[in-house]
């Protein structure tokens, strides 16, 4: 059972019959520690049992060249888990596990919430990783136009976690290039390239669901709190939906987006394809001349080769699973593979947040040496420690 930490990183208020989530870790834009976790986990059990309408969850925004900036949260404490790691002694290899288990019991928490109990995400700023897994499952995401948002793991030796092997595979983005009964390449190019999103593309991915204008959020903060109060006809109403529409800005134009205005190639070279090394042959034969195509493939030249056979095995397995508990399963699984000593993981957290240098040596080093037996390993049973989760979950997406 996840223990319960009281944490300044993380500031839970109640208002009226809102309860309000505020990340409080600005120095690291608000990255998920796991004080963070254990403090948010029982938190929000006893929200439930109060009979809270509705949660809001909101990050502090950073200081920079003394300007006040918008951050939602840049992803896990990936720094914390690799430090541990390498010290390779029993505290070290607890923490490795315990990070995991506990932020994908938190995700499911948060997925399984009850509809007429939804959960509101404030997108404003940067929101990668582990943020993602704090929100996407909620029933309402609140892109602005600072918003940032990205899946970056390929690039640090990870794979898309925290249920993205749930919801990456359930974009109802329907193929331009094939028919419209078969699922386009956007989940797949998105979980493989780390691609930094705009409003407008989570808006048009169906990734957000609403757009609302940065300096109305306090606005809006205040009328979702008005009405948890005088909303009160129904037990099992949605006090938020008819105050998130009436706030959002429906002039955002959704086709000047980049995952619109590159749809066809998105799809050509990322739908249906079976294999790593097919969307690489996709891609190099759109030809020189196709910027998407040149850019697209320099950004996969960078990520571990290991991590981009196991992100598309995983997205394969994930589109299967029956429920956010199987994938979430799964994905521990996958997360305590990476975690074994040499692993793609503590090199490309070494690279990015260590030393900095933005050169990982991965091993293997090409994707013609991820044998088939390698990327099977990821996904191994764990006897007395798999990560067993049960419930129901509402699909958000």
């Amino acid at each position: 059972m996840a223990q319960s930490t009281f944490t300044t990183q993380l500031l839970p208020s109640l208002s009226a019959k809102i309860g309000i989530l505020q990340l409080n870790n600005p120095a690291s834009l608000n990255a998920l520690t796991l004080e963070m976790i254990r403090s948010m986990t029982p938190t929000l059990h006893a929200w439930q049992r109060a009979g809270v309408r509705a949660t809001f969850m909101e990050g502090t925004p950073y200081e920079k060249n003394g300007k006040s900036k918008p951050a939602f949260c840049a992803g896990g404490d990936v720094k914390a888990v690799y430090l541990a790691g390498i010290a390779k002694d029993d505290d070290g290899k607890a923490l490795a596990a315990d990070f995991f288990r506990e932020e994908y019991m938190l995700n499911h928490q948060i997925a399984t919430q009850p509809p007429h109990v939804p959960q509101v995400s404030i997108w404003d700023g940067v929101v990668m990783g582990g943020g993602v897994g704090l929100s996407v499952h909620g029933k309402y995401r609140v892109a602005t136009e600072n918003t940032l948002f990205a899946m970056p793991e390929c690039k640090i030796g990870l794979f898309p976690d925290v249920g993205g092997t749930w919801w990456i595979p359930r974009l109802k983005l329907y193929s331009q290039w094939q028919n419209k009964s078969v699922v386009g390449g956007v989940g797949n190019y998105l979980a493989l390239t780390g691609a930094r999103l705009k409003a407008e593309d989570l808006l048009y991915a169906g990734i957000a669901t609403h757009y609302i204008k940065s300096d109305q959020l306090e606005e809006l903060k205040g009328s979702l709190i008005h009405a948890s109060k005088v909303d009160d006809s129904s037990k099992l109403g949605d006090c938020a939906v008819s105050v998130l529409m009436s706030f959002h800005d429906h002039t955002i134009d959704l086709e000047k987006s980049f995952l619109s205005q590159n749809r066809q190639e998105i799809d050509y070279a990322f739908d249906g394809k079976d294999s790593v090394e097919e969307i690489f042959t996709s891609l190099e034969s759109m030809g020189s001349d196709s910027q998407f195509g040149q850019s697209t493939l320099k950004m996969l030249s960078q990520m571990s080769p290991t991590s981009l056979k196991v992100t598309l095995e995983g997205l394969k397995r994930g589109s299967k699973a029956q429920n956010i508990g199987e994938a979430l399963q799964m994905e521990y699984r996958m997360s305590q593979a990476s975690m074994r000593e040499g692993s793609d993981f503590y090199e490309g957290i070494r690279a990015a947040l260590v030393d900095k240098d933005g050169k990982p040596k991965w091993n293997p080093a090409s994707l013609e040496e991820v044998t088939e037996r390698i990327v099977a390993s990821y996904f191994e049973e764990l006897g007395d420690r798999e990560l067993c989760l049960v419930g129901k979950e509402s699909a958000k997406l």
